[in-house]
């Protein structure tokens, strides 16, 4: 699927200068972002899920800790 991304002037021109410096395009380094993105936020809802699962299960540890 296409896409179209629209940049401000200075977050493009960084950007090109950035991959430049890089040897890569600056789709590379976009879709690069976009994958850290999306992995940053599939990990923060596994650390989520998993704190309250073990907070449940551990949960008298951690009212008589709040004592």
């Amino acid at each position: 699927m296409a896409m179209n991304l629209r940049l401000p002037d200075e977050l493009q021109a960084e950007l090109k200068e950035r991959a430049e410096a890089e040897g890569r395009s600056m789709h590379a380094v976009a879709v690069r972002a976009i994958e850290r993105y999306l992995a940053d936020g599939a990990d923060r809802e596994t650390v989520r899920k998993l704190g309250a699962k073990y907070a449940s299960a551990q949960a008298d540890l951690l009212r008589r800790l709040g004592e």
